[in-house]
């Protein structure tokens, strides 16, 4: 007989520490989970009627004075202050405290679980608590009307928490295992709870979070590769004017210190001295030109004014502007009268940026052709290499050799964006040690024939 007390005591408490340890371990991981959705201070009626709602557990918010925030089953306006609850002094003081005892405002007894933690910045307590009388109910029955068979409806409520737990620990283990599929960013990884209704709604809540974690990695992803390229474009840019703008700085401040050294400088030299920064401040400023008008056409913050001329007209202004600078050199032209409706501005733009190429890379007579709707620029000058051929025309890209232009690399670019705004773009061929053809097609510009 005092065997089966023992036997039956210690079987209670078991029994009940166990079914208590299980529902404090559930109430801890609903906390977690209830941590891994962001809210705000503002939103925790909602939570709290929504959690409740979803796991059937009593829902408190405490604030760290021990007013309540929030609760799911009683008016929180009504309510004691909780600062001297032990859970809440336990959590306060360990960050997670239980405690189980009688509920004077709902009149129930509770098991109760709280975390600390941090809201807008502000310390606040998660409080889930559980009806122990529901738990326990079906257990004091068997215990006060079946005492003689204790031990039987002992065992088979020990086999039947065994299954419980073990469903229990399923779901569990599904959803842990999911947390980490997502820890690891493998947001399509799959989740299936199969016993327990509240599991199930976890699960769908874990889901629709993995989907916004999805949305918010691409997001970064997208971001941090926007901040790449503008780095990489500031990075180019500074590099641009640094390499460039140091020549002539350079020589402006040695001419600059010579006259301001030597007072009594020979006149002519004085003049010549005085022409040559005059020519390289007018350099930086043409580069400098250069750069925001890239800068325009790349951000659409430059329109096109169209007016109807004669490209041949404005061909042969090209041509004789530039035979002025290259004196030595002859620039032939063929083709017939053409009709364009385009900005005559930015085409004598793209026209001079591919004449003066030609001429600066070449040693040949340089060759303008109009013909079939396309305007080629050919040379026979040292050519591109296969691997600098899709690049030439990139902002601030330069040729080991070459810059293909005079002004940060771009030159071209801006013939580019030029071209784009006239629904056309640049053609280029070229072989190394044979020459290149730099055009564009003047197809959309004449409505399909030069007239």
């Amino acid at each position: 007989m005092a065997t089966l007390i023992v036997s039956s005591l210690v079987s209670y408490y078991t029994l009940k520490s166990f079914v208590i340890s299980e529902n404090t371990e559930q109430l801890e991981h609903s906390i977690t989970l209830m941590q891994m959705q962001p809210f705000h201070i503002s939103d925790l009626d909602r939570i709290a009627a929504n959690t409740h709602a979803a796991i059937q557990d009593r829902v408190t918010f405490v604030a760290e004075d021990g007013t309540v925030l929030a609760d799911s089953n009683s008016d929180k306006f009504i309510m004691e202050n909780h600062a001297n609850r032990y859970e809440v002094m336990q959590a306060r003081r360990d960050g997670l405290g239980v405690d189980n005892r009688y509920s004077v405002t709902t009149h129930v007894h509770y098991l109760y679980v709280a975390k600390k933690i941090l809201v807008d910045d502000k310390v606040i307590y998660i409080r889930l608590a559980t009806p122990l009388n529901t738990i326990m109910s079906n257990f004091y029955t068997l215990w006060s009307r079946l005492i003689f068979i204790f031990m039987i409806f002992m065992v088979l409520g020990l086999i039947a928490a065994y299954q419980m737990s073990k469903r229990v620990r399923y779901d569990i283990e599904q959803i842990v295992d999911y947390l980490g599929e997502i820890s690891n960013k493998n947001y399509k990884a799959v989740i299936k709870t199969e016993y327990f209704q509240e599991f199930l709604q976890i699960a769908l809540n874990l889901k629709d979070l993995a989907k916004k974690l999805a949305t918010r990695d691409k997001q970064k992803r997208k971001y941090t590769a926007k901040l790449r390229l503008v780095n990489k474009q500031r990075n180019d840019i500074l590099s641009a004017i640094s390499h460039e703008f140091k020549n002539p700085l350079a020589s402006i401040m040695g001419y600059a210190d010579t006259l301001l050294d030597d007072p009594d400088v020979n006149p002519k030299i004085r003049v010549r001295f005085l022409d040559k920064i005059l020519s390289n401040a007018r350099k930086i400023a043409y580069m400098i030109d250069r750069l925001a008008l890239s800068v325009k056409l790349e951000n659409n913050d430059l329109s096109i004014h169209l007016m109807k001329f004669n490209l041949v007209d404005l061909i042969e202004d090209v041509v004789l502007n530039l035979s002025t600078k290259y004196r030595d050199r002859e620039i032939k032209f063929h083709g017939e009268e053409c009709m364009v409706l385009a900005d005559k501005d930015m085409l004598d733009n793209v026209l001079t940026n591919l004449v003066d190429n030609a001429l600066k890379y070449s040693e040949d007579d340089v060759i303008i052709s109009l013909a079939d709707n396309k305007l080629m620029v050919i040379d026979k000058g040292m050519g591109i290499s296969e691997a600098d051929l899709d690049k030439v025309a990139s902002k601030f890209y330069r040729v080991h050799k070459n810059t293909w232009d005079n002004s940060m690399g771009l030159g071209l670019a801006i013939v580019s964006y030029i071209l784009k705004l006239h629904e056309s773009s640049l053609i280029i061929e070229s072989k190394m040690g044979e020459g290149s053809l730099f055009g564009f097609s003047v197809k959309k510009m004449t409505k399909g024939a030069c007239k």
